[in-house]
């Protein structure tokens, strides 16, 4: 990555940027909701669309100049469509959430009842969190996971649908590390006459690769953010059925944003074109296998898993008999060169800003190569961590094995 020209015009930028690229080097980074992109990415990103203003969609822009421009974006849809088998696709949402609000505000009014998944069992902000837009401006109702078995409990979840006759129902989470059942959520939203809304922002990956089922036959609206498990820049896009591509594409420009990020467009393209490759698929797999063996290993060793296991790239570590805080093992895990991200567990007697657990994901490492015996070795030093946290030479010396074991998975 040629910087010259940054690290002579703002030298504080340029020494951010390679601090960034020394720690994301040197540090096992477990946190499930980041990955690393190609550098075919990167260029398209980085590439003379950042200059492009291109206000519409293509073929009806607002702006001259703009052949281009039509071109990575129609790619972008047309890529995604075959990808997902959906009938229409907008990229343009500069996140998941904004993919999220632009449904909820094509949709639904103000003040409408949506159905979503409790923030602290696993759900995500823009469902419904009271601090969120979409739990200010609807009114949210909420489902969660069994107390017991840590897994969604469908027939609660239509027993509450019956009960709110929500206009909308959302299903998809930030912590949830089973199989989710689109199929069923379906049949309860239909049985209450609501809209079905999934967001597989986490998941998007291995539902592309087939290694999750699909919610697109079921679900009214599909959102997902194109990094994560899709391994593409930061950004969101919509799929929805046909019938509502002209709501949802009037709602998204001019309703919630102007002109498009063509640059992050040519690159979220590039991502889906990656995505329907067979290495594709088979990382996929090996997201999957690494996460599953590192949940068996955690497991072995005497820890507590939310629902007891994994199904797909992530787990949450329940450390509410361990002894230590969610907050006190991010720390310590950080001291080590291990990053992960403290996460409330459900039930949790703990504050957001405290949590009982952590959440660990694999598309990371998995991006740089390690499989399954490097999951164990991490398995082995996140054990040491949460035993010895105030153990200053300990944690020392686990620094030294992430430095070793990173040096043998360059990222790029």
């Amino acid at each position: 990555m040629n910087l010259q020209n940054l690290k002579r015009v703002d030298p504080e930028i340029y020494d951010a940027i390679i601090n960034e690229m020394e720690r994301e080097q040197d540090k096992i980074v477990l946190i499930a909701s980041e990955n690393y992109t190609s550098e075919a990415v990167f260029e398209a990103q980085g590439s003379v669309f950042t200059n492009k203003y291109a206000e519409g969609y293509p073929e009806r822009r607002f702006y001259g100049g703009c052949e281009y421009a039509d071109v990575v974006e129609s790619l972008a849809i047309n890529r995604a469509r075959e990808l997902f088998g959906a009938e229409h696709v907008n990229v343009q949402p500069h996140s998941g959430t904004q993919a999220n609000m632009a449904v909820y505000f094509a949709m639904l009014k103000a003040g409408d009842t949506i159905l979503g998944m409790n923030l602290s069992h696993g759900g995500h902000l823009s469902h419904g969190a009271s601090v969120n837009f979409s739990g200010m401006f609807y009114k949210s109702v909420f489902y969660g996971v069994d107390r017991e078995t840590g897994l969604i409990d469908l027939d609660e979840v239509e027993r509450i649908a019956v009960q709110h006759r929500p206009r909308m129902i959302l299903v998809g989470a930030s912590a949830y590390s089973r199989t989710i059942d689109f199929k069923r959520f379906g049949d309860i939203a239909r049985k209450v006459n609501a809209y079905l809304l999934a967001d597989i922002a986490h998941i998007a990956g291995l539902v592309a690769a087939g290694l999750h089922p699909s919610p697109v036959p079921y679900a009214d609206f599909v959102t997902t953010t194109t990094h994560k498990t899709l391994r593409g820049p930061r950004g969101g896009l919509i799929m929805c059925r046909a019938e509502y591509a002209k709501a949802i594409d009037k709602m998204v420009f001019p309703g919630i944003q102007g002109g498009p990020l063509v640059h992050v467009i040519a690159a979220k393209a590039v991502a889906l074109k990656e995505a329907q490759s067979d290495e594709f698929k088979r990382y996929q797999g090996q997201v999957i296998a690494n996460a599953k063996c590192l949940a068996n290993e955690m497991i072995k060793r005497g820890y507590r898993i939310v629902s007891g296991g994994t199904d797909n790239h992530l787990m949450l570590l329940d450390l509410t008999d361990t002894g230590i805080t969610g907050k006190e093992a991010e720390i310590a895990l950080d001291n080590a060169g291990i990053t992960v991200n403290k996460n409330t567990v459900p039930y949790d007697h703990r504050p957001p800003t405290i949590t009982s657990g952590i959440r660990i994901g694999t598309p990371i490492v998995t991006s740089r190569g390690m499989k399954e015996s490097e999951m164990l070795e991490v398995a082995d030093m996140i054990d040491g961590v949460l035993k010895n946290a105030k153990d200053d030479p300990f944690i020392a010396s686990v620094r030294q094995r992430v430095r070793a074991l990173c040096k043998r998975f360059p990222i790029y």
